[in-house]
């Protein structure tokens, strides 16, 4: 085996655990806002939640922040259509850091420290694709083409954008530490 096979064998294989990984984490949290699952408090609970921090209309956006997390952290494990997964879990977290940046960064107080790197790591993802062992290679990347890593990430960011702004006017700027859900909730 040659150093050239061998090394694609490893960032494949580390593209695997980080998609699997990441793609669970944010599954899950998706999982909670739309099912209650995993201790979670469900649709009603993240509807109230988004109210409460200024998202309108707060179930549309309770039901977007699931689908979001859920619907890319599945698409990241899978590593199918990993552009638009990676782009929708990076918008979505997009909107738990303003949620969150007003309590600095660290997430021990409550900061944007972990949806930040959620977020990176999504938006990585669908950059740099999801590997040989993926349902995107094994499809012969029919839903991963070279032109849908700009246009997801750009449309993920015009849309987080824009959700972010109008919060932002109804909360009277970034928000305010009150603002702020459970971390785990995020």
């Amino acid at each position: 085996m040659t150093c050239h096979k061998r090394c694609v064998d490893r960032k494949d294989l580390g593209l695997l655990v980080l998609r699997v990984g990441t793609g669970g984490v944010l599954a899950a949290h998706g999982a909670q806002k739309l099912l209650g699952w995993f201790g979670g408090g469900g649709l009603r609970a993240a509807t109230a939640g988004m109210e409460a921090m200024g998202f309108a209309p707060p179930k549309a956006s309770a039901l977007a922040a699931g689908v979001g997390e859920a619907g890319g952290g599945v698409l990241l494990a899978l590593g199918l259509a990993t552009p638009v997964g990676g782009a929708a879990a990076a918008g979505t977290m997009a909107g738990a850091v303003a949620v969150h940046a007003p309590n600095g960064f660290f997430a021990q107080g409550g900061g944007y420290e972990y949806p930040a790197f959620l977020g990176f790591v999504a938006a990585g993802l669908a950059v740099t694709g999801a590997g040989r062992y993926s349902l995107d290679h094994a499809l012969g990347h029919a839903l991963d083409r070279h032109w849908m890593v700009p246009a997801a990430l750009v449309g993920s960011a015009a849309a987080a954008l824009a959700v972010v702004a109008s919060r932002n006017k109804r909360v009277g700027g970034a928000g305010s530490p009150e603002d702020s859900m459970d971390s785990a909730d995020e």
